[in-house]
């Protein structure tokens, strides 16, 4: 007998998160979501809300499949999982993140599959995006070129804080979104709390730590070489994506990521139930709390639904079809979907 359920009885599906100590970390998590957080060495960074890597793979928590994880649930259910336009089933092929930001991070870029293939050694690609969450008084990002830096100079100020005025610098302001395609160098400033999309891919090179050493004064290992390699130096468009700042008393919807070929997101401002489809096979939905907790799921089946505090997010498989948003609270309630 299969300990797996039919697939006609899926359910919304959360997983345990996964912690991992930075030397950047900050308190957010704990501060703004009121997670209880692991002790750590270094304070907690970044928390894996939704992975399927070799080395880390999501635990699912709740439901009668409790236990399994992510790439078991991928390998029996394939496309009734991730739907049609996954381009493989072999793993999911997202990863969620959040980021708590209590320092900047390093100054870092993503490559792209050219430079992946160039590079080789198990180079994956990687295009992003971020949704702010929370950001302290002063909190920054610092994402894309500016329009009249050279290579050049990048390469003869990389070990100088000037390198910073090559940079395009944004304040953070809660739901605002970026979007960093791969090849764009960047840096997540200290004091952002900031949900993580991206593909499933872990290859960072950083080059500039900003002088910074760990508690033995030893330096992180940078990737000047191959991170110049990566840098697409053509790209000087602005990644950032404004928030609306209005509130009204009905639900609305805005396309956050609409024309990115590895993910779609959208952002819902929901002030009453919100209804939705996972459509015919095409795609998971990836659900999101940002500011307020919601349940998720079918409206007449309890045990098909879960409940989701802020900072949780929820993956409904591709074959789930109808299901709805509840939110809790009053007023506007804040939730990120995504989709391939």
């Amino acid at each position: 007998m299969s300990d797996f359920l039919p697939s006609n009885l899926l359910y919304p599906l959360k997983f345990t998160p996964i912690y991992q100590a930075r030397i950047w970390g900050g308190t957010q998590m704990s501060d703004v979501l009121k997670r209880e957080v692991p002790a750590a060495d270094d304070p907690i960074g970044e928390s894996w809300e939704i992975v399927d890597r070799n080395g880390e793979n999501s635990v699912l928590e709740n439901g009668a499949m409790a236990g399994k994880t992510l790439h078991e649930l991928l390998q029996h259910y394939g496309r009734e999982l991730v739907g049609r336009k996954a381009k493989s089933i072999n793993r999911f092929p997202l990863l969620v993140k959040l980021i708590d930001a209590g320092d900047r991070l390093s100054l870092q870029v993503h490559p792209d599959e050219a430079a992946c293939a160039r590079i080789g050694g198990g180079a994956e690609p990687k295009t992003e995006m971020w949704y702010i969450v929370a950001a302290r008084k002063g909190a920054q990002i610092l994402a894309g070129l500016q329009s009249r830096s050279t290579r050049q100079q990048l390469v003869s100020m990389l070990n100088s804080p000037e390198v910073e005025n090559l940079l395009q610098v944004y304040p953070s302001l809660p739901g605002d979104a970026y979007f960093i395609a791969s090849g764009t160098l960047h840096a997540i400033g200290g004091g952002n709390l900031i949900l993580e999309i991206q593909q499933n891919s872990d290859t960072t090179y950083r080059v500039s730590d900003w002088g910074r050493v760990d508690a033995n004064g030893v330096s992180r290992e940078l990737h000047v070489e191959k991170g110049i390699q990566s840098i697409n130096f053509m790209n000087r468009t602005s990644p950032r994506i404004a928030g609306v700042t209005d509130h009204v008393s009905h639900n609305r919807k805005f396309d956050v990521v609409s024309t990115c070929p590895f993910f779609t997101v959208a952002d819902l401002r929901l002030s009453e139930l919100w209804t939705d489809d996972t459509g015919s096979f095409g795609s998971f939905h990836m659900v999101s709390a940002v500011n307020g907790p919601v349940t998720v799921g079918k409206a007449d089946a309890p045990v098909r639904s879960v409940r989701l505090a802020a900072g949780e997010t929820a993956l409904i498989p591709a074959c789930f079809g109808a299901y709805v948003i509840v939110p809790e609270q009053s007023g506007e309630t804040t939730v990120v979907k995504t989709t391939l």
